[in-house]
């Protein structure tokens, strides 16, 4: 029972030290999250920062970040080293307990000397091992403020639903319309309402209108990256709602202002939308958006690599790659 003692203690302390721990080092990720995308946005932006003379007041809010990083981490060690050392004393106290009853016990002859030497071996190998259950619970600790990141991201629910069933019609031609259209984004106030216009099929349309009207709210709307708050998108006749997501996005082809181009060869980002396109294909899609004549000058031609977001080619050749 004295080998026991501390037992109680330390699983007292174990829970302790989970509830002080727990928010310390989810903020500790947070921050770090916060340090990790300050420097992706000034590495990504470096010519931006360059070509206004801005290093210095880069440097000032890294290091803002970086210090608010450190302080959070301090306070999480703070409670970290004060648990460990209460994890030892206490079994070191349970250790001396036994190690000094059974001692006396054993001078006034209550305790045969060979008992109280396996005694005090039991004890040891009993207690020692949870010494490590503070730094197992600060492991666990640390892996768990992160794992919660993970799974509140894995936990969230999904804005537009996907479960259309009806299939476009074949072959397609299409005939885009909105009817009556309002939407607004989560906490805004200003959005689009009651739009209405039909594209016909075959058609050039122009949306024009000041910054921030809606134009790219309207095709996002078209894409169902959100859904309407009232009003319905149809093509050829048929409601988008109704429609399959992949079937929907297949149909369409977006060029968003904001070009992305993937890590890896100009054939595999011609290609991304239809991964067993053929050569020939490859190269007719490539002369329509007039980026043949730039690609066939390449080194390695459609086997180039063009880096991380495209970085090796110029702006107009991104552009029209995206095209």
């Amino acid at each position: 029972l004295l080998a026991f003692s501390p037992v109680p203690v330390i699983i007292w302390g174990a829970f302790y030290f989970q509830r002080k721990a727990s928010p310390l080092y989810s903020g500790v990720r947070d921050r770090v999250g916060r340090l990790a995308s300050r420097l992706a946005n000034n590495i990504g932006g470096i010519v931006t920062i360059k070509s206004f003379t801005a290093e210095q007041a880069e440097l000032e809010r890294l290091v803002r970040e970086s210090d608010a990083y450190v302080e959070a981490n301090r306070k999480a060690i703070a409670v970290s080293s004060a648990f460990v050392p209460v994890i030892r004393m206490a079994v070191l106290a349970g250790f001396l307990l036994t190690f000094i009853v059974g001692g006396v016990q054993a001078l006034n002859g209550d305790l045969n000397v060979g008992a109280y030497g396996v005694l005090v071996f039991l004890t040891q190998r009993l207690l020692w091992p949870l010494t490590q259950l503070a730094t197992t619970v600060d492991l666990f600790e640390r892996a768990m403020a992160s794992v919660k990141r993970i799974l509140d991201l894995m936990e969230e629910q999904p804005g537009v639903r996907d479960d259309g069933t009806r299939d476009l019609p074949q072959p397609l031609q299409g005939r885009v319309t909105f009817d009556g259209v309002s939407f607004t984004y989560p906490h805004a106030a200003a959005g689009i309402r009651d739009i209405s216009f039909e594209a016909a099929a075959g058609k050039t349309l122009a949306l024009v209108g000041a910054t921030g009207s809606g134009k790219s709210t309207l095709i996002k709307l078209l894409l169902r990256f959100y859904s309407p708050n009232q009003g319905a998108i149809r093509v050829d006749e048929v409601s988008i709602e109704e429609v399959p997501l992949k079937q929907l996005r297949a149909a369409i082809g977006l060029v968003s202002q904001d070009v992305f181009l993937f890590e890896g060869s100009v054939r595999d980002n011609i290609a991304y939308g239809k991964p067993g396109a053929t050569d020939a294909e490859i190269e007719d899609v490539a002369r329509q958006a007039e980026a043949w004549s730039f690609i066939k000058a390449l080194p390695r031609g459609l086997d180039t690599l063009v880096g991380e977001r495209g970085v090796k080619l110029s702006g107009g050749q991104r552009q029209r790659l995206s095209l």
